[in-house]
């Protein structure tokens, strides 16, 4: 059953507010999980994507990934005590409201995004990929990730992007913002250093899970510099732009 709703909440928070998000980091995955209506939900540290070890860490920005059951439950969280306490730290904050397009591979044995029936996408699309890294592999992972990295920052059509994690080591992921399908395609299939960097995950086994999904974009409330996101021409109809 595919899911009639993903949303990402992304916070920025002052430095002086770091020990309160990690406690929160602590307390909070079971209870946004045991929200009314979440199907799946993830609360993440966040990195700037240029690497994927502590050093690339933003203590000052977090995350929640969450699946819903319905719009009518996604429309709840930041009245729920977790949004509510979150809300409280921030000093800017972002909802991305997704509908997934393709999904491959598990997060935590789980395939969050159901089945996907794919379709074409009209407007801003945005990529999630998430690993668990495999401890004797990482060393060659990370070696890796500069050129993709570089390659990616300088993407046509690249609206934001950042990294996500569950830790700061060997629970690694990304999110990119693209113009359209089409410019994410170019870079996933036809760049040099990602084509290179796919071509060795295979004999390199440096996952011991992953995950690879993409979705349009449907929605963005708040403030989108949050996330990297500038507003240009290309953003969509849809977006409200800063709150």
């Amino acid at each position: 059953m595919t899911p009639d709703l993903v949303t990402l909440h992304v916070w920025r928070i002052p430095r002086a507010a770091v020990p309160r998000a990690l406690a929160r980091m602590a307390t909070h995955p079971a209870r946004l999980r045991r929200l009314p209506g979440v199907r799946f939900a993830k609360l993440l540290g966040t990195g700037t994507g240029a690497g994927f070890g502590p050093g690339d860490a933003d203590l000052t920005r977090w995350a929640a990934l969450v699946v819903w059951d319905s719009p009518a439950a996604a429309a709840g969280f930041d009245a729920s005590p977790v949004g509510r306490s979150w809300a409280r730290l921030a000093r800017a904050h972002v909802r991305v409201e997704l509908r997934p397009l393709t999904s491959r591979g598990e997060w935590s044995g789980r395939r969050p995004f159901g089945e996907p029936s794919g379709g074409r996408a009209a407007g801003p699309v945005l990529a999630l990929t998430r690993a668990r890294l495999r401890a004797r592999r990482a060393v060659t992972f990370w070696r890796a990730v500069p050129p993709v990295a570089a390659a990616l920052h300088a993407a046509p059509g690249l609206l934001a992007r950042f990294g996500v994690g569950e830790a700061p080591l060997g629970w690694q992921g990304t999110v990119s913002v693209w113009r359209d399908a089409a410019d994410l395609v170019a870079f996933a299939y036809r760049h040099p250093e990602h084509r290179a960097a796919i071509t060795r995950t295979p004999t390199e086994r440096w996952y011991a899970e992953e995950l690879f999904a993409r979705f349009v974009v449907t929605d963005v409330v708040g403030d989108r510099t949050v996330l990297g996101w500038g507003a240009t021409e290309s953003d969509p109809e849809t977006a409200r732009g800063n709150a």
